[in-house]
């Protein structure tokens, strides 16, 4: 009872943090606009222009390697994917390799778990990129089962990978960020993967710890976005709704995909190029007053 006492006594007299927001005159959250004496081409470029180096984690996915080919399209300097398993993907990165041979591509192995491999990842990154301006986390697990069966070290392992570890590498993202000088920084964008799940739960399958993981990075953006735009840092998420790529083949998912299709008013899953538009849209010049925002790309299944 004593400790408790004490406890209360401490929340009594506790002094709240409070955030700084930026303001009219930070050169950190000033707009950029194209100059003026550029052609009409050359303004729509500018629009969807992408500067800078990015890392993208959970790298060897099929949505992330899309997204790596569409930046690098749109002009990214330099790409570093992070993997816990990078070698699965050297034949595409080799091809990436072959399209883009001015461009720098780095791989690192990391756990999005661990703070310690994140850091060393990071360090590897600046010292083959130099600065850099993008962070797309795509690292993630589903996992589908009942709740009533739901062991206690999956429910972590799914909210460990998709929600701490999309905050670990945003921390150690930010942390490089801000440690640049403001005349010289370069302002930074973090885009996490959400998914319709966080914002309906899905239909058939029973997925309690994909969903409430998936819920909470909408939050997650939100908070960062209002902690960090005083320092020249954007945050936003993406939804995707099902895609039709290797985590959603195989026979014993045809009866899924058939209900995934018949609930969407488009009638089918996506590509996963139908989210590169919106990813560039988010990283580029184009998207420099988007913040905070969430992007729901799913063909309408959300309408329901």
């Amino acid at each position: 009872m004593a400790d408790d006492h004490v406890s209360r006594e401490a929340l009594k007299s506790r002094q709240l943090p409070e955030m700084t927001l930026s303001t009219a005159d930070n050169p950190l959250t000033a707009p950029i606009l194209p100059p003026s004496n550029l052609s009409a081409v050359q303004r729509a470029q500018y629009r969807f222009q992408v500067t800078g180096n990015a890392i993208i984690t959970g790298g060897t996915g099929t949505l992330a390697l899309t997204a790596a080919r569409a930046l690098l399209e749109h002009g990214c300097a330099g790409l570093a994917l992070w993997d816990i398993s990078p070698d699965d993907a050297l034949p595409v990165i080799g091809q990436l390799h072959a399209s883009f041979p001015h461009v720098r591509i780095t791989t690192c192995t990391v756990d999005v778990r661990s703070p310690v491999e994140i850091g060393i990842a990071m360090e590897d990154t600046v010292k083959v990129l130099g600065p850099v301006s993008h962070l797309l986390c795509f690292a993630g697990v589903v996992g589908c089962a009942p709740a009533l069966e739901m062991k206690v070290e999956d429910w972590r392992r799914t909210h460990d990978i998709n929600l701490t570890g999309s905050f670990l590498c945003a921390q150690e993202f930010a942390k490089h960020v801000i440690a640049q000088p403001v005349a010289t920084r370069t302002r930074g964008s973090i885009v996490f993967t959400a998914s319709i799940s966080a914002h309906a739960i899905n239909f058939p399958q029973p997925q309690v710890a994909y969903n409430s993981s998936k819920t909470a990075i909408l939050s997650l953006a939100k908070s960062l976005a209002a902690e960090w735009s005083v320092h020249g840092i954007r945050v936003n998420s993406i939804s995707p709704g099902y895609m039709d790529t290797v985590l959603n083949e195989g026979d014993g998912l045809g009866k899924a995909r058939s209900i995934w299709a018949e609930r969407n008013p488009m009638g089918r899953m996506g590509d996963p190029w139908e989210l590169t538009g919106p990813l560039v849209l988010l990283c580029s010049n184009g998207g420099r007053y988007i913040n905070g925002a969430d992007l729901i790309v799913d063909g309408g299944a959300m309408v329901f």
